[in-house]
C-alpha cells in the first residue's frame, strides 16, 4: 500500500466516523474532509473544490427552488387535498391511494417536502374518520421515501450517482431509467402495509390520533370548528340588513368568517356592511344555531365553494389567542369603537375579561389590560396582530401566504423542467432552467430562491464529492474492492448484488444517503470492473439502496413524522425491518432481471 492510498483511507474512515458519531455537524465534517484531502496533497486544489461545480449540486439547488415555488403557490396543497377528498375515510382504500399519490409526487419533489404537504390533510382525516394517526402516517411516510426512486431527480443519492458516473467517464442515466425499479419498490411498500399493516403498526391501549395545538385549543375552550357555507337568494329577508342587525352574534352566537360576491371576497366583514342577494357566506358556529339562522333568513346551503378554501385549510387559517397588554391603545375602548374587524379582518369569537367569559355579542365591552380574545382568521391576517404592539399573540403558527395567482407560472416551470429532462436534455440544465423560469415569471423572487436552498445539504455534498475523486485517483477504491472481492470470488453475481445492496443500506442508517453514495461509488465501480460486470447498474443499485432507511427514524421523513404518528424507535424497528428486507429483495431482483 503506497502513501497516497494510506492517506486517502485514513481520511475516508475518519470522515465516516465523523458522520456516524456526529462529532461535529455533518456539513462541517464534509468540509474537514475536503480540506484534509487538499492540504495532504492527495488531490489537487482544483479537484478538492470540484464538488461546488458538480452538476449534482446544481440539480439539487434547482429541485429545492422548484419545490419552494410550487409550495408557495399552493399547487401541491391543492394536489394533496384533491386526493384526500376523493379517497374518503375507508382505511383499506385510504392508505394505498394516498401512499401511491404521495409516492408519485416524491419522484419530482423532495420527499420530506411531500410528507409535509400531505401531513395536515392526513391528520385531519385521522380525526374525522377516527382512524388512529399511527395507522396512516408511517405508511405514507415510507411511500414518499420509496417514491424517491422513481426518477433520477427523486432523491439526492440518485442525482449524485449520475454526476459520479459522468466523472468516471461512464454514461449517466436518463430521467426515468430507474422508474421500473422505483415503481416496483413503491408497489411493494404499499402492499406491505395493505396486508401486514394491522400487525406491524403500533397498537397501544388508549392511543389517540395526533393532537395539534389547534385541536387542543378547540377542545379546551369548546370552540365551534365547522364552517358552514350558504348563499343568499333574492327572496331572503336578510338582504339590506347589516351584520349587527341580523342578530347573528347576540341571537344565534354565530360568526361570519367571510362574505364573497362575484370576485370580491371579504374576511370578517364589518358590522355595518349590508347583505346582498347572491352573496355567499362562511358561517362559524354550532349546527343547531346555524340551521335556525339559515331557516329564519331562507338561506340556501352550499356543499363546496372555492372562495373559502383558505378558511378550511389549517395551514392558512385557524384560531389564535390574543392578549391586550398594558401599553395597548385599545384600552378603555370597545371593539365597536376600535373597528377591530375592519382593521384586521379577523373575527373575535370569545372574550375573557377579569375571570369572565363572553360569547356572542360583546361589541360594547370596555377593554381592560389583560383581556384575552380568541379570534379566527387567516394566519397572514393574524400575523398583522402579532407585529402590532397593541396585542400579544400567544398562539404559535407558521404564516405561509399562498399566492394562488402564480399557480399557472409555477406549474409551467415545473412541468417544463420535467419535459426537458424527459426529452433527453441534461437533468441539471433542465431543472435549473425551470427554477430560473419561476423567477422570471415572478412566481418567486431571487431572494426567495436563495432562501429556499438548504445550504447545509449543499456544503455536505460539495465537501464529500472530492473524497470519491480521491478514492478513484489514488487507487484506494481499487484496493478496497480487491479486498471485498476476495470474499465473493467465485460466487454468483447475485450474491454480489445483495452484498452491495446491504452495504448501501447499512451506511444509509448512519450517514446521509448522499454521503453513502459518494463513499460507495468509487468502490462499487472497481468491484464491477474486477467482476467483469457493467459498473453503471451496480452504482445505480447502491444509490437506490442508500434510500433504504426504515429501521431507525434517522431519515428526514421518518424524523418529521415520528411525533405526528406517536411512534417510538421500537415501532420503526418492527415495521422497518420487514420493509428493509423487502426493499433489498425487490431491488436486487429487479436489477438482476433488467440490468444484468
Amino acid at each position: 500500500m503506497d502513501q497516497a492510498i494510506a492517506t486517502t483511507l485514513i481520511i475516508f474512515f475518519a470522515t465516516i466516523a465523523l458522520l456516524v458519531f456526529e462529532i461535529v455537524r455533518l456539513d462541517v465534517a464534509a468540509l474537514l474532509c475536503l480540506l484534509a484531502l487538499g492540504w495532504s496533497g492527495v488531490i489537487s486544489p482544483q479537484d478538492a473544490f470540484s464538488g461546488f461545480s458538480s452538476s449534482a449540486v446544481i440539480t439539487i439547488i434547482a429541485v429545492m427552488i422548484l419545490g419552494y415555488g410550487t409550495a408557495k403557490t399552493g399547487l401541491m396543497d391543492r394536489y394533496s387535498k384533491s386526493v384526500l377528498d376523493k379517497v374518503g375515510a375507508n382505511r383499506s382504500r385510504l392508505v394505498p391511494v394516498i401512499s401511491f399519490m404521495a409516492g408519485l409526487l416524491s419522484a419530482f419533489v423532495q420527499n420530506v417536502g411531500v410528507a409535509a404537504i400531505f401531513l395536515p390533510g392526513v391528520k385531519n382525516l385521522s380525526k374525522r374518520s377516527k382512524i388512529p394517526a399511527s395507522d396512516l402516517v408511517m405508511p405514507i411516510g415510507f411511500a414518499t421515501i420509496l417514491g424517491g426512486t422513481i426518477s433520477m431527480v427523486g432523491s439526492g443519492s440518485l442525482i449524485v450517482a449520475n454526476d459520479l458516473l459522468r466523472g468516471a467517464d461512464l454514461a449517466a442515466y436518463r430521467l426515468f431509467d430507474v422508474a421500473p425499479v422505483g415503481m416496483a419498490l413503491l408497489f411493494s411498500g404499499i402492499a406491505y402495509f395493505y396486508f401486514l399493516g394491522p400487525r406491524i403498526l403500533p397498537k397501544r391501549d388508549g392511543q389517540l390520533p395526533f393532537v395539534s395545538e389547534q385541536e387542543k385549543l378547540i377542545t379546551a375552550l369548546n370552540l365551534p370548528n365547522q364552517i358552514w357555507l350558504y348563499t343568499i337568494p333574492s327572496s331572503s329577508p336578510i338582504i339590506g340588513k347589516t351584520t349587527e342587525q341580523s342578530g347573528i352574534w347576540g341571537d344565534y352566537d354565530l360568526h361570519i368568517l367571510g362574505v364573497s360576491h362575484g370576485r370580491e371576497l371579504q374576511y370578517a366583514p364589518w358590522r355595518e356592511a349590508n347583505f346582498q342577494a347572491g352573496q355567499e357566506l362562511a358561517v362559524l358556529g354550532r349546527e343547531e344555531a346555524v340551521l335556525k339562522f339559515a331557516a329564519h333568513y331562507k338561506l340556501m346551503r352550499l356543499e363546496k365553494d372555492h372562495h373559502f378554501i383558505a378558511l378550511n385549510d389549517p395551514e392558512q387559517a385557524g384560531f389564535a389567542e390574543v392578549i391586550v397588554p398594558h401599553r395597548s391603545e385599545l384600552l378603555g375602548q370597545t371593539i365597536r369603537q376600535y373597528s377591530f374587524r375592519k382593521r384586521y379582518a379577523v373575527e373575535p369569537v370569545i372574550l375573557f375579561s377579569r375571570g369572565e367569559e363572553f360569547r356572542g355579542d360583546f361589541s360594547d365591552h370596555q377593554i381592560v389590560p389583560g383581556d384575552t380574545f380568541i379570534v379566527h382568521g387567516l394566519w397572514e391576517r393574524i400575523s398583522g396582530l402579532k407585529s402590532d404592539p397593541n396585542f400579544v399573540v400567544t398562539t404559535s403558527f407558521d404564516a405561509q401566504h399562498k399566492n394562488q395567482s402564480k399557480t399557472i407560472g409555477a406549474a409551467v416551470s415545473f412541468l417544463s423542467a420535467i419535459f426537458l429532462a424527459f426529452a433527453g436534455a441534461s437533468i441539471a440544465l433542465s431543472f435549473l432552467t425551470g427554477a430560473l423560469a419561476m423567477v422570471l415569471l415572478r412566481v418567486i423572487t431571487m431572494e426567495e430562491a436563495y432562501r429556499s436552498v438548504e445550504w447545509r445539504v449543499i456544503f455536505l455534498l460539495a465537501g464529500l464529492i472530492p473524497l470519491g475523486v480521491a478514492m478513484q485517483q489514488t487507487g484506494a477504491a481499487a484496493y478496497l474492492a480487491d479486498i471485498f472481492m476476495q470474499l465473493f470470488r467465485g460466487s454468483h453475481s447475485l450474491f454480489l448484488l445483495v452484498a452491495v445492496a446491504a452495504l448501501a443500506t447499512l451506511l444509509s442508517l448512519f450517514i446521509s444517503n448522499v454521503g453513502a453514495v459518494v463513499v460507495l461509488t468509487p468502490l462499487v465501480i472497481n468491484i464491477a470492473l474486477f467482476s467483469g460486470l457493467d459498473p453503471r447498474p451496480l452504482v445505480l443499485l447502491a444509490a437506490v439502496c442508500a434510500l433504504n432507511s426504515f429501521v431507525l427514524p434517522t431519515h428526514q421523513v421518518n424524523a418529521l413524522l415520528m411525533t405526528a404518528g406517536g411512534y417510538r424507535n421500537s415501532d420503526y424497528l418492527k415495521a422497518g425491518s420487514g420493509m428493509t428486507i423487502i426493499f433489498i429483495v425487490v431491488a436486487v431482483v429487479m436489477f438482476y432481471a433488467f440490468y444484468f
